[in-house]
């Protein structure tokens, strides 16, 4: 515990709750402010064009005096991701493991970030001091090594935030879980428990890696052809687990796509990766070996492997196509929304020869825990507090339904919503109001530029399409010198629809006749009224309201 009294006490989720990924936590202790992870999630299928959302800063940015440090749990995008744009934000130091600070800096690299930052690699026998806490870490397993758990010693107990994790005793090396540090972290009293939600729903224990390594091991020692493993970039204990395999079978390994290199290369270099040199062969060179000798591994981020299979299936991969003879190996599961884009990839791959082995429970293991995992870090925790984080509402819901199973009071777990303040102060934990907060959409360069009205077109060009309505004007002489011209994009086949372009034109052309006879005449009345009267026109004959723009020129 902190030596100091501390007077009040804040925990503020600015992301991680109600969804997958995201996920950020500011823990406030008086005047000081910890950020716990800066990550990113990937679009939903609204999301028109959006490349990735991230936090809304703004309650940091506001506070950018008081941020004292930001604490890194693991290297995965959703703990990782936003942070280039946090740091353009706020100057403060960034503390992580070996391997996550090694991916944060490749990371702020490929951003083409300039400014000097701070990182201090930090293990699970660091002792960080701050003027008004010390924050101490612990090993965790999941699917990347050097994961951490984070506690912030206050004058209450410690908060607690698990990272992503779960338990499985056949985990070795950077993927162990220190159990007794737990446990003492227990004994000496935790305030407050912040804990991973993913697989709240999930009874029993998560499955153990051993499992899907000797699944890999015989799919690929099996095949008679090349094999193609699918995993996500940063499962570096899937990839492992598929250069192990290859080594045992005497086949060449090529990594396909850039985040899947970056990630290995990070990896191997710290030797959280390993294999024989000889093992790793460039994609270019796979066609100097016979389909036998050769494994692919083929991986992205959300929904990038689709696409790369799918351009594999349709034979239209610069690099590799799907061949009749080849086995896919699937290892990981869609995210929400993306299971059509799994079951598409998977019928073009076959359509094209390809043997393939979709994810089951004996193929995918999560890298979270399950149930019984949930309830064990309960008990080795033993907080006075719990806040399930990391998941959406529904395993929040369900998190908080397993603590009171364990045996902590209702009035005790608390279910926040992003930017929800949970404060205690005056010996009292409760909800004591809201900070600003949301998604801020990344589109290219652009952050934050893309907003609800924008995505709400995009969204209607999708469903029904545009119509350009273009008209020149001599206003001199007060008639129509050119059109007017309908352009349809999306909306209609015009050759098929020569009758309903022919009335929309005639409509356009009594409407601008009409105001142009008149002594003043009002552009954006008249562009209103075409708008008016070719939405009426156009769903009375189509059932269709396609996105009207009337361009008007003068000459």
């Amino acid at each position: 515990m902190s030596k100091e009294k501390n007077e009040k006490l804040k925990i503020i989720p600015l992301g991680g709750v109600g969804e997958i990924g995201k996920n950020m936590y500011v823990i406030e202790v008086d005047e000081d402010l910890f950020i716990i992870d800066s990550g990113l999630m990937f679009p939903e299928d609204e999301m028109f064009g959006i490349d990735i959302v991230i936090p809304d800063f703004q309650y940091i940015e506001a506070n950018k005096e008081r941020v004292k440090a930001i604490f890194l749990t693991h290297g995965h995008d959703d703990s990782i991701g936003s942070l280039p744009y946090l740091l353009e934000k706020v100057k403060v130091p960034v503390y992580g493991s070996k391997l996550t600070v090694a991916l944060a800096k490749a990371l702020l690299k490929e951003y083409g970030f300039k400014e000097r930052v701070k990182f201090y690699t930090v293990h699970e026998k660091s002792n960080m001091k701050f003027d008004s806490v010390n924050v101490t870490f612990f090993n965790t397993t999941h699917s990347i090594p050097d994961s951490l758990g984070i506690a912030i010693h206050t004058s209450e107990g410690a908060i607690v935030h698990t990272g992503e994790f779960k338990f499985d005793q056949s985990s070795r090396g950077g993927y162990a879980s220190n159990i007794g540090k737990m446990a003492k972290l227990g004994d000496k009293g935790v305030f407050a428990l912040l804990s991973d939600s993913t697989e709240a729903e999930k009874p029993g224990h998560t499955t153990s890696e051993s499992v899907i390594e000797k699944h890999v091991s015989n799919s690929i020692t099996h095949a008679n052809g090349r094999v193609i493993v699918t995993c996500y970039a940063s499962n570096l204990i899937r990839i492992q687990q598929i250069f192990d395999a290859a080594t045992a079978s005497n086949r060449k390994v090529a990594v396909i796509g850039e985040a899947a290199e970056r990630v290995v290369n990070v990896a191997s270099r710290l030797e959280h990766l390993t294999y024989d040199e000889e093992t790793r062969i460039k994609p270019s060179e796979i066609d100097q070996y016979n389909d036998h000798e050769i494994v692919i591994i083929l991986s992205g981020t959300h929904d990038e492997p689709f696409k790369v299979m799918e351009s594999m299936a349709n034979q239209t991969h610069p690099i590799v196509n799907i061949q009749e003879g080849d086995t896919v190996l699937i290892t990981f599961t869609p995210s929400p929304g993306m299971e059509v884009y799994l079951y598409r990839s998977v019928n073009e791959m076959t359509k094209a020869g390809a043997t393939v082995l979709t994810s089951s429970k004996n193929v995918h293991v999560s890298g979270h825990g399950s149930q019984e995992d949930l309830k064990m870090m309960m008990n080795l925790m033993k907080p006075k507090y719990f806040i399930p984080i990391q998941g959406e509402y529904r395993h929040l819901i369900t998190h908080g339904r397993l603590a009171e199973e364990m045996g902590i009071p209702r009035s005790n777990i608390f279910i926040a919503d992003k930017g929800d303040i949970v404060e205690y102060q005056s010996g009292k934990m409760k909800m004591s109001g809201r900070v600003q907060t949301g998604n801020v959409l990344i589109d290219g360069k652009g952050v934050g530029d893309v907003g609800n009205i924008v995505l709400r077109d995009r969204r209607l060009l999708s469903q029904d399409g545009v119509l350009l309505v273009v008209v020149t004007l001599n206003r001199k002489t007060k008639t129509i010198a050119a059109g007017p011209e309908v352009i349809s994009r999306g909306f209609v086949y015009v050759r098929e629809s020569e009758k309903l372009m022919e009335e929309s034109v005639t409509a356009v052309r009594n409407i601008v006749e009409k105001n142009v006879e008149n002594r003043t005449f009002d552009w954006s009345g008249i562009k209103q009224e075409i708008r008016d009267s070719l939405n009426h026109l156009l769903y009375t004959r189509t059932k269709r309201r396609p996105m009207i723009l009337p361009i008007i020129m003068e000459v």
